[in-house]
């Protein structure tokens, strides 16, 4: 993919009950878990045919309506932008799952047939009884805060084009294969971010076609490339990766599923950092250079520094906004924050 040839790291022989999210969590690096996931139904339906995993996901359906999505066969999987980027090149529609799924059925032999997908989907709203067959048992501490967002992905041959996510991410790929393609945050700006609004997905995506990358357009993709390293998934396998980890993701199956949880270890009073940054682009971007310096010292001192260096010389009456966060400082906070917004 894109000449990046570092593989991220495979862990074999790890039992489903015994996943040690401790170290993997602390290591923040991408991991496989090989074969973690092999034995669930969901899986060994698809290892006997696409059909028949797609049976058994529309036994557990009841009937309410999804998104799908759908590009010509022009696009070859890539769901992203128009050439002119003044839109997106494919359609979303309301439909039913069992529909939907037909129609994927109806090109598995062609060629180069229409791209079908169908995003995050909460399992247990649409198919309720499907996680109680497959499902990672996650009673770990990491999870008990804020319990994961379990969603799945299903579709043909797709491609969501590189994009981070504010949450952690455990990816188990259930039919087909899946590549996924990894760089760390700070590659950001080697991967040429696309518009804010809108997007393919909800996600800022990357700009570079990562099967013909153009390095005149985007030279400093061979950085990011540099920087990169590609996660194949077998069905059964499953991948752990950080949050804000940007993830170019490629399903590689006639039909393909996943089954991914996302989760972040922060209470849910805490509000989402990226309105902080458009609040930034409102209040510090445009400013003169050498004042954002100056910010930017600020900005290490309160916020990406120690938390408790701030207030370990001042006495805890006067701590204020500067105490450590719990819900009612935030709710005040968050009220100073509009009250002085809507001035």
């Amino acid at each position: 993919m894109a000449g990046i040839t570092t593989r991220t790291e495979e862990l074999t022989g790890i039992a489903p009950d015994a996943i040690p999210f401790d170290a993997l969590i602390a290591r923040q690096r991408p991991v496989i878990l090989k074969g973690v996931a092999r034995d669930w139904p969901l899986v060994q339906h698809g290892l006997r045919s696409p059909y028949e995993a797609m049976r058994y996901l529309t036994s557990f359906y009841q009937g309410h309506p999804i998104v799908g999505y759908v590009g010509a066969p022009e696009i070859n999987g890539r769901f992203h932008y128009t050439p002119e980027v003044t839109g997106l090149n494919f359609t979303s529609e309301r439909t039913r799952l069992d529909s939907f799924l037909d129609r994927i059925a109806a090109h598995l032999e062609d060629p180069q047939p229409p791209s079908f997908y169908i995003g995050s989907t909460d399992i247990d709203a649409y198919l309720p009884g499907l996680r109680a067959e497959n499902d990672l048992k996650l009673d770990h501490p990491a999870f008990a805060a804020d319990a994961p967002l379990v969603s799945i992905w299903m579709g043909n041959h797709t491609i969501a084009s590189a994009h981070w996510d504010m949450s952690n991410n455990i990816a188990c790929c259930m039919v087909g294969g899946r590549r996924f393609t990894l760089f760390p945050p700070e590659q950001i700006a080697n991967l040429y971010p696309g518009p804010l609004e809108p997007t393919p997905g909800g996600q800022v995506i990357s700009m570079v076609d990562f099967a013909a990358p153009d390095l005149e357009r985007f030279p400093r993709f061979a950085e990011a490339a540099a920087a990169g390293e590609v996660a194949e998934l077998e069905a059964g396998d499953v991948l752990l990766y950080p949050a804000l980890w940007w993830h170019h993701v490629e399903a590689l199956g006639a039909f393909n599923a996943m089954i991914n949880y996302w989760w972040n270890a922060v209470p849910d009073f805490m509000d989402t950092p990226m309105n902080t940054l458009l609040h930034a682009m409102l209040s510090l971007r445009d400013r003169p250079q050498a004042e954002k310096q100056s910010w930017r010292a600020l900005f290490d001192y309160y916020i990406f520094g120690p938390a408790d260096r701030p207030i370990a010389h001042l006495p805890e009456a006067a701590r204020g906004a500067l105490a450590p966060l719990d819900e009612l400082r935030a709710r005040r906070l968050r009220a100073m924050l509009l009250n002085k917004l809507n001035r």
